[in-house]
């Protein structure tokens, strides 16, 4: 095995033990990027420099006995909507050409501290507007969507062109690409990671979290992320805690949520019989399964773009006037409608998401968990615009895929993407933990006890 293809925690127990430093880690991942880059398009800028000089500094840290965490001589991408002092944040948009960043956003600042070392910006669908990311290709197969907007930082990890990753999600947008690529995604509760620093797309809708290649790297990646940063109005302050699992596997007492609507409706069969059979394991691990109802289905597509739309469209009011020209058109076109939408619609909008919030509120009180699919279908052509359903349902591919993962962020409640298989083409499947708010550990624990006793996973050939 390469030292690219080690799972973070994998790769800092050996560093940590001395069998490998992060010289050797950093030119593994570079040398990968490399060779996989022409391919995929996971990175709008790599970073090869700066990561040689930051990986011969932690292994002199490591080596003279001052390591500062699991993350330490770690690479890492990050999604170019997160600011890094001196090098562009570009969005993927010409809107952002020639921009540098002054300082590192609250994120980079933390993980740069936690000692992880930056080898490049990852590509995002253009100011994270779009559910495909078209500048990069799916890892398991280059003619199908990676996913988005993080579609990048799921690519490069799912392709060991880095160990780690950080995205963000306003709709489904960490979460998508990493089931549509085989790895671990995780979008936290709304505020416990701060985003100064970070692009906005939907102040109310926004999250920031780690892509990673199992469960416990996602939450050693966490645990360097959540702490309260006043400088982002939504940030919470929480008391830190270690949201690592532990080795048990035994679920016994805890109640899983299946719902009995909405998250089934319109699945291909291979993803809803990979997600069944992931549920039906959770259970064989002592877990109860409880059948629920999830509140106000009818209401989730008109809320999320409800929010959305209007609040990206004041983020970008003066560019938008300015140089429309340089957006991309599927971009701009959105922008536009958003200056289209009444005042009303906004509010109500808001009133929507109270009342969601509060139904699913109750509905958490019932269960520990929630599992459902992560997206309803594996990754579409990248020239296919729609899917249609048995019923003659006709749903473009960004609906498609933002309508099981727009639940958490009009909430804000945490939700968990693992890896629960392939469809028959060999495109991975990914069944979504949602749970309640600040109730990460409990999610992390059911993956991590899912993965555990689940065969290992393979990095794709890419």
């Amino acid at each position: 095995m390469q030292p690219y293809e080690l799972s973070l925690t994998v790769a800092a127990d050996a560093i940590r033990a001395r069998k490998l430093s992060p010289v050797e880690l950093v030119d593994s991942v570079l040398d990968r990027i490399e060779e996989v880059e022409p391919r995929l398009g996971a990175y709008v800028t790599v970073t090869a420099e700066r990561a040689r000089r930051a990986a011969h500094e932690a292994e002199r840290e490591v080596a003279s006995g001052r390591p500062r965490g699991p993350l330490h001589g770690i690479p890492m991408g990050l999604k170019d909507l997160i600011d890094v002092a001196g090098a562009a944040t570009t969005a993927s948009s010409r809107v952002r050409a020639g921009h540098r960043a002054e300082a590192d956003g609250t994120v980079a600042a933390r993980l740069t501290a936690a000692g992880a070392i930056l080898v490049g910006k990852t590509h995002t669908h253009e100011f994270a507007y779009g559910l495909t990311t078209p500048q990069t290709s799916n890892a398991w197969d280059r003619d199908r969507v990676a996913g988005g907007s993080s579609g990048g930082s799921a690519v490069a990890v799912a392709a060991g062109a880095a160990t780690f990753a950080l995205g963000t999600d306003t709709g489904g947008s960490i979460r998508v690409p990493a089931a549509l690529n085989g790895v671990v995604g995780l979008k936290p509760t709304y505020g416990l990671v701060p985003r100064h620093g970070v692009t906005s797309l939907s102040w109310s809708l926004d999250h920031v979290g780690p892509i990673t290649r199992t469960v416990e790297d996602a939450a050693l990646v966490l645990d360097a992320l959540a702490a309260h940063d006043p400088r982002d109005p939504a940030s919470l302050a929480t008391p830190s805690a270690d949201h690592r699992p532990g080795a048990d596997t035994d679920l016994t007492g805890l109640r899983v949520g299946v719902p009995g609507n909405y998250y089934f409706d319109h699945v291909a069969p291979e993803v809803e019989t990979a997600v069944r059979r992931a549920i039906d394991h959770v259970e064989s691990l002592g877990a109860r399964l409880v059948e629920v109802e999830i509140p106000m289905t009818r209401y989730v597509q008109a809320t999320q773009w409800g929010l959305m739309v209007p609040e990206a469209t004041a983020y970008h009011e003066r560019t938008l006037r300015a140089v429309p020209e340089l957006y991309q058109a599927d971009v701009r076109i959105l922008l536009e409608a958003g200056e289209l939408m009444p005042a009303g619609d906004y509010l109500r909008a808001q009133r929507a998401r109270t009342l969601m919030r509060r139904a699913w509120a109750d509905l958490l009180a019932d269960v520990d968990v929630i599992a459902a699919p992560t997206v309803p279908a594996t990754a579409a052509k990248a020239d296919q615009p729609a899917l249609t359903w048995p019923d003659g349902t006709v749903e473009s591919v960004s609906d498609a895929y933002v309508r099981l993962s727009a639940p958490a962020n009009i909430t804000g409640v945490p939700s968990l993407s693992v890896p629960v298989g392939h469809d028959a083409a060999g495109l991975p499947i990914g069944m979504q933990l949602l749970g309640r708010p600040l109730g990460e550990s409990v999610l992390l624990r059911v993956g991590h006890a899912y993965e555990q006793t689940r065969p290992a996973r393979e990095l794709t050939a890419a």
